[in-house]
């Protein structure tokens, strides 16, 4: 049996989870690398690969890859079958990385902030990426996924996965608020078959 030459590096207690069900969603074959946090993560080896020495990132043949929202959109695009991004040329592209990148800057930055009681002062929220307030942030993707099955078109994405993903941490520690839109909208993602493969995996890792 060949080995796969897509390399999956991760944690069960990371955003490595997220990555995992991309992956899932892809349905192709990879390796799983597990590493734990300390010595192995900053081990020369790993460093390599990531040198911020964290988890996740994939190694697919000579291509690296980190930053959950970058692997999912290159894992879109490197296995298309799986149809989990529009057409490159299409309308759709544009809100596609709208969303997926507004979650991975904008949203955890401003969630992360309030988690951690970082206060941006009024003078200052213009420096701020994410405009400095959470409810503003969170009034944005509410109104993007409105009474919406999915993101894009009514069809399933790549961006479901990581907008859904944060959506889902945040409301699980009370870090973003459980409004009925995320709460609705999160109930159909995290029943997705490969979800819940993606989630049995991890958690017999723990």
């Amino acid at each position: 049996m060949n080995t796969p030459d897509l390399t999956f590096y991760t944690n069960p207690k990371s955003r490595g989870r997220i990555v995992r069900w991309m992956l899932e969603e892809a349905g192709t074959p990879y390796r799983t690398e597990v590493l734990e946090y300390g010595a192995s993560m900053k081990s020369p080896s790993y460093l390599a690969i990531n040198p911020m020495g964290k988890v996740p990132a994939i190694r697919h043949g000579d291509i690296v890859v980190t930053e959950c929202a970058a692997i999912c959109a290159y894992l879109a695009d490197a296995f298309p079958d799986a149809g989990l991004a529009p057409a490159c040329h299409s309308h759709a592209r544009g809100p596609y990385y709208r969303w997926l990148f507004f979650a991975s800057g904008p949203l955890e930055s401003s969630w992360t902030n309030q988690a951690l009681g970082v206060q941006v002062p009024a003078e200052r929220q213009a420096m701020v990426g994410y405009g400095g307030s959470l409810t503003g942030v969170l009034d944005v993707l509410d109104g993007a996924i409105g009474n919406r099955k999915y993101l894009i078109d009514d069809r399933f994405s790549a961006a479901d996965v990581y907008v859904g993903a944060q959506l889902g941490f945040g409301m699980q520690f009370g870090m973003v608020e459980k409004r009925p839109t995320f709460v609705r909208y999160w109930e159909g993602l995290a029943s997705r078959p490969a979800k819940l493969r993606a989630d049995a995996i991890d958690g017999a890792m723990e």
